[in-house]
């Protein structure tokens, strides 16, 4: 029998509903496993510990009442450091804002999950201003991965990444605007969603900008999105309310489902022949379960690619220039090389002509895709890299050269998720998780949640979560 820890929501909430688990001691067996792995693992910012155990008590006394808030009261969750809860800080990752005052109110994902009775454990790390895919950060330190501990969760939801594949919880929220939920599940073999855009209200709200849930099943990470996909008047980009019920997720088979298959990018790193493989071992699974499969072409040019990190750059330049002196050099810094190197002296047009980059990018992944339902690819062109490092090759001037499968996603407002296909097997990257994307119309999310249960169960087996 599992662990306590090792639980599923899912599972959990059946075990409450029976009066065979108590949300207390799920929390207490939690907070334990979060003192036993943090020495290693660095993965959370803040532990409230009085105040997980205070809200347990109260999803006790709610589910022998019979009177459970939702499915998932009482149920351990982490959330990101940059997601707004009440009387935390949040530095956004940087040293710079290390004396940053205590949050009034929770953001929109934080206060669904209040509301649905979930066991706020804590925060969890990123690094500086979210704008790595590295586990690396001027006031967190090394975030470190639980397969193996000399190698990156990547991120920017590094710390949730690394919490959820080491089973300090069943439930996490991370947020992603170039894939930074989707891209720590690859590396750290679990699952993760970059809902459509709206779909998941969040504050401050930002062109691409999502929070999304990071689980170790596609179950878990549907009852999640039914908690925290309703609307919020604080991100003016929300959409409406819905009647999707996410957790149902009835799918046999793909008869009739036209995917496209997308093995590699003609922009960003090449693609790691075993990442490759077990893209194209996920198409063929799909094709036996009666899915129609055809080859999809790169849409993505380095133009593209090379616009879109100077929009980033120059983003990132703006909030530098305004810190302080003393606070800049506070900034990790690869950081600061990364956003002031040409950013520096970019002009208007410069800016205009990286935002249309940005946009052409939007515009070929909508036409790309539209001719499908889903579409299927890598979600990295390569398996997790070294945990000290910033970014694979460490070059603050080509920073950004793995997202390229994940980042027009972003960009489109589609739908997207990664889901843990297999692992490495030779040399360097044996036992090291190797995920796979799956990407939907925009809006489908429940249809990406469907495919994703699908795959899950045609998937190899897999290996047992680590024990850092």
């Amino acid at each position: 029998m599992a662990s306590i820890h090792e639980f599923t929501a899912t599972e959990l909430s059946r075990a409450y509903a029976r009066a065979e688990l108590s949300p207390v001691d799920v929390a207490r067996e939690a907070l334990a496993r979060i003192s036993s792995c943090e020495p290693k693992l660095n993965a959370t910012y803040r532990v409230d510990r009085e105040g997980a155990l205070a809200s347990a008590r109260e999803s006790e006394a709610r589910w022998r009442a019979g009177k459970p808030k939702s499915a998932i009261d009482g149920v351990p969750i982490t959330i990101k450091e940059n997601i707004y809860t009440r009387g935390d800080p949040a530095p956004i990752g940087t040293r710079a804002n290390e004396d940053a005052p205590a949050q009034a109110q929770d953001a929109p994902p934080a206060a669904r999950s209040r509301e649905a009775g979930c066991v706020i454990l804590g925060k969890t790390t990123m690094p500086d201003y979210g704008m790595l895919s590295s586990g690396l950060s001027s006031l967190h330190g090394i975030t470190r991965n639980p397969w193996r501990l000399d190698r990156n969760p990547s991120g920017s939801s590094s710390g949730a990444a690394a919490a959820a594949a080491a089973c300090y919880a069943p439930l996490h929220i991370g947020t992603d605007i170039g894939g930074s939920v989707r891209l720590p599940a690859t590396h750290c073999g679990i699952f993760a969603l970059k809902p459509s855009l709206g779909r998941v209200p969040v504050y401050p709200p930002y062109m691409g900008r999502v929070a999304g849930p990071m689980t170790r099943s596609v179950a878990d990470g549907a009852l999640l999105m039914d908690a925290i996909a309703r609307p919020d008047p604080r991100d003016f980009m929300d959409l409406p309310p819905h009647a999707i019920d996410f957790s149902r997720l009835e799918m046999e088979d793909a008869k009739g489902v036209k995917i496209g298959f997308l093995p590699s990018m003609e922009a960003g790193l090449p693609v790691n022949r075993e990442t490759q493989a077990a893209a194209a071992e996920a198409a063929r699974a799909l094709e036996r379960a009666g899915a129609s499969v055809e080859p999809m072409r790169s849409f993505l040019t380095p133009e593209m690619l090379d616009g879109m990190c100077r929009f980033f750059e120059a983003r990132s330049y703006n909030d530098f220039l305004q810190l302080a002196e003393v606070r800049q050099q506070k900034v990790l810094p690869f950081i600061a090389e990364w956003c002031t190197w040409r950013a520096a002296r970019f002009t208007g047009r410069d800016v205009m002509q990286a935002y249309a980059s940005v946009l052409a990018m939007r515009e070929a992944a909508v036409a790309a895709s539209r001719p499908f339902d889903y579409v299927l690819s890598p979600t990295s062109p390569i398996l997790a890299y070294a945990a000290t490092s910033a970014a694979p090759g460490d070059d603050p001037r080509n920073a950004l050269p793995h997202i390229a499968f994940t980042v027009p996603w972003n960009m489109s407002e589609q739908p997207a998720a990664s889901l843990n296909w297999s692992y490495g097997e030779t040399g360097d990257t044996q036992g090291l998780p190797i995920g796979v994307q799956v990407v939907g119309r925009r809006f489908d999310d429940g249809g990406v949640l469907r495919v994703c249960a699908l795959l899950e169960k045609l998937r190899p087996a897999q290996k047992p979560w680590p024990s850092p």
